[in-house]
């Protein structure tokens, strides 16, 4: 049907077989909620990557009908082709006005949980995910039946498509102001975005002025971003041809012989790019150029070497400035600074990068930590280990790590009876504990636990601190298991796990499972029903529990499966640290057996369990989550005493005598200074409580108590101060 047969149609959006379709919107309250008069358009002339030149035909189009679910879970009916942002307007107009992308999910595809690729990866920007729940354009055509949601700025993943957008813009104004660069990726991240540029020429901090200011003219321009098609051979021919040997590579990594390759345009700009993107750079409205950082081409140092430039982006000027106020408190908690005025650790060079000397008041913490997870360890029925730290390069081999992970190991070291590596885990070590002697069914589950030192090969320039280091402590675990075991053990980790982050004062958290990408079979080893048998049990636990979780294909270890809880601390950060993970591989290679209630010899499960992850990684992030201001459970002086003059150092030392006596850490300042320069310094070294004494206290056996971020709390009987700290303590109370 045509509404007016004498209006010629106008250029509407590229589709891949060659059609532009353009549709005029109606809206009918009964009994169809939604009606399109389409025009259609063939494509006759030739394609070029930036403009598509046809010839009007004009059509009279009766295309099927699709159904679209929306949140209230209402379903419409509408013509095949319509586009979220048609349906946004058959809504309403401020709504079609306020979306800013739309998500989709094939009504056929039935989800436990979410698929997702690692914020910032290469897969994430160009590995196509045509079915599952997925973010689109608003002007992206619908051609099945799905559930659609309309995102607006209160939606996360908005946000990231509006920072994926400014990286286009930035990649625009790059190359407008030096047109020799060489395009890399620009991915959106959970702090905003960067992009990767080629340039023999460094860029300087004018050059990211200039950008920027350009950047703000891209965005003035409000060009549109317009998803075009061409042949794979086409497009790899002119990236070819210009030198874009990036793009090259990522068309060839991404797509196969035949296919049609997704770009985006805007304005002379053209990217391949999957999207989504904002309708238009005008939705850009509120970013900075950030700094600038070096990277090798692929991670590899003897490619070239980019220039990565960050930026970030936001709805609007408030959200961005309260950003740059976030950075300002992150960057007053940064635990290389406070490390080193609270003299916790220190990294030196002349012994190596990536290093860690604990000292002593970092070694408290460390020991504090390490007491409670092994008392915990031995509640919850571990058996504690220690394994060498170095070992036969055969062993290595046999495991795999020799093969697969080797990269990421020292280099071995050849003596006079064999060849030795330093081990970057301690599970071969646990194994051949298991298999020093025979294993019946009544022997199992067999959990071994271990904070061991392990050393892996961090690349320089990639160390950060406490954070990435090259000599670390795994609170290490591995349970050998029955198969009718392994739920159940799964579970206790995830138990064990929410105890370490409550108690250690985290109360948010989230889940991410990883597993095999099916597509990459020779990058893990096993079977498909092995893999399917682990992960779908990692599921199970998890769906069990409750639990949300997000999915990611690809990024299981080699050996099988796992299940990755990232803490959240007090600035809303995500940290990496607790894993456990479904192991059938080690098992099968290490021919480990049990003799089974059946008489006959059978192959046990194993996990791998990690808690804190690290003990150095844990230590950074408690350092930041508490500002150095730690629990008094975990600081690594307690309580600071303070006698005004001389003559109260004899009643100081008796006070001191009695709470240490009572299991606390203390430190009696008897400088011949001021009281108040006393006062101040365990206030800069964060004290939880600092105890002066004077001629009143010293008559009434009491102390003048000052608490950490409370001030003077005048004076009670050093009995009752007593009570009130080993309350704290047994406790482990996060607030002080």
């Amino acid at each position: 049907m045509v509404s007016n047969p004498s209006r010629q149609p106008e250029c509407g959006p590229s589709t891949p077989g060659g059609y532009v379709l353009r549709s005029d919107l109606t809206i009918h309250p009964e009994p169809a909620w939604l009606q399109l008069i389409f025009w259609g358009r063939r494509v006759l002339a030739a394609q070029s990557r930036r403009y598509r030149i046809g010839t009007n035909i004009l059509l009279n189009v009766s295309p099927e009908n699709i159904r679209i679910q929306l949140p209230d879970g209402s379903v419409r009916e509408v013509p095949k082709g319509t586009t979220p942002l048609d349906v946004a307007n058959g809504i309403s107009p401020r709504l079609a006005a306020a979306v800013v992308v739309a998500k989709i999910r094939p009504l056929t595809t039935a989800t436990t949980e979410t698929a997702a690729t690692e914020t910032g990866s290469e897969d994430a920007m160009y590995a196509a995910h045509e079915s599952g729940e997925r973010l689109v354009d608003l002007s992206a055509p619908l051609n099945e039946d799905v559930a659609l949601w309309l995102l607006k700025e209160d939606a996360p993943e908005a946000l990231k498509v509006v920072r994926h957008s400014a990286a286009h813009v930035m990649a625009t104004a790059v190359l407008e102001l030096f047109p020799e660069t060489k395009l890399g990726h620009g991915p959106a991240t959970d702090a905003g975005f960067f992009y990767d540029f080629y340039r023999e020429k460094p860029f300087t901090p004018d050059d990211l002025e200039k950008i920027e200011q350009r950047m703000a003219e891209v965005v003035a321009r409000d060009e549109k971003f317009v998803r075009e098609y061409e042949p794979r051979e086409q497009a790899l021919s002119e990236f070819k041809a210009n030198g874009d040997f990036m793009k090259q590579h990522f068309v060839e990594k991404f797509t196969k012989d035949g296919e049609q390759v997704s770009l985006y345009k805007n304005g002379r700009f053209v990217d391949f790019c999957r999207g989504p993107h904002v309708p238009s750079t005008g939705r850009v409205k509120a970013f900075k150029v950030m700094n600038l950082a070096g990277a090798y081409w692929l991670g590899d140092e003897n490619n070239p070497q980019l220039q990565r430039v960050y930026g970030t982006a936001f709805y609007n000027k408030k959200d961005l400035e309260a950003h740059f106020k976030h950075l300002e408190e992150i960057k007053a908690r940064d635990h290389r600074v406070l490390g080193k005025q609270l003299d916790l650790y220190s990294i030196q060079e002349v012994a190596g990068s990536g290093l860690i000397f604990w000292h002593p008041k970092g070694g408290i913490i460390r020991k504090t930590m390490e007491d409670w997870m092994r008392e915990e360890c031995l509640r919850r029925g571990y058996n504690l280990v220690f394994t060498p730290h170095i070992m036969k390069r055969e062993l290595w081999k046999i495991s795999g790590h020799d093969g697969v992970y080797s990269k990421d190991m020292f280099p071995p070291m050849e003596l006079d009876d064999a060849e030795y590596r330093v081990k970057p885990m301690n599970c071969p070590g646990h194994i051949l504990i298991y298999k020093s002697t025979p294993k019946s069914y009544r022997d199992l589950p067999a959990r071994y636990a271990e904070l061991g030192n392990v050393y892996r090969f961090e690349r320089s320039g990639t160390m950060h601190g406490l954070l990435r280091v090259r000599g670390f402590t795994q609170d290490d675990a591995h349970i050998f298991c029955t198969p009718d075991q392994v739920k159940g053990e799964i579970e206790a980790c995830l138990d064990f796990a929410e105890s370490v982050l409550k108690t250690f004062g985290f109360s948010e958290y989230r889940v991410e499972l990883s597993t095999r990408d099916p597509n990459k079979p020779g990058e893990f080893f096993g079977t498909a029903d092995d893999w399917a048998h682990a992960e779908g049990a990692l599921k199970e636990v998890l769906v069990g529990r409750g639990l949300s979780f997000q999915t990611f294909p690809g990024e299981a270890a080699f050996y099988g499966p796992k299940i990755d809880v990232k803490l959240v601390d007090v600035l809303g950060r995500l940290w990496q640290l607790s894993t456990v993970q479904f192991d059938f591989n080690l098992p099968r290679r290490f021919e480990l057996e049990y003799v089974g209630e059946d008489g006959e010899r059978h192959q046990p499960v194993m996990v791998h369990r990690a808690l804190f992850g690290s003990v150095e990684r844990f230590f950074g992030v408690l350092i930041e989550h508490y500002a150095g201001a730690f629990p008094l459970w975990l600081s690594p002086v307690q309580i600071g005493l303070v006698p005004i003059s001389e003559k109260h150092h004899a009643y100081a030392e008796q006070v001191k005598q009695k709470l240490e006596a009572a299991g606390l850490r203390v430190e009696l300042d008897l400088r011949n200074e001021k009281m108040n320069a006393k006062i101040r310094d365990f206030t800069l070294q964060k004290v939880p409580f600092v105890l002066v004494m004077g001629d009143k206290e010293a008559a009434s056996e009491a102390v003048s108590v000052r608490t950490r971020g409370v001030g003077d709390q005048g004076s009670v009987s050093l009995a009752e101060f007593m009570t009130r700290a080993q309350r704290l303590l047994e406790s482990k109370s996060p607030t002080l």
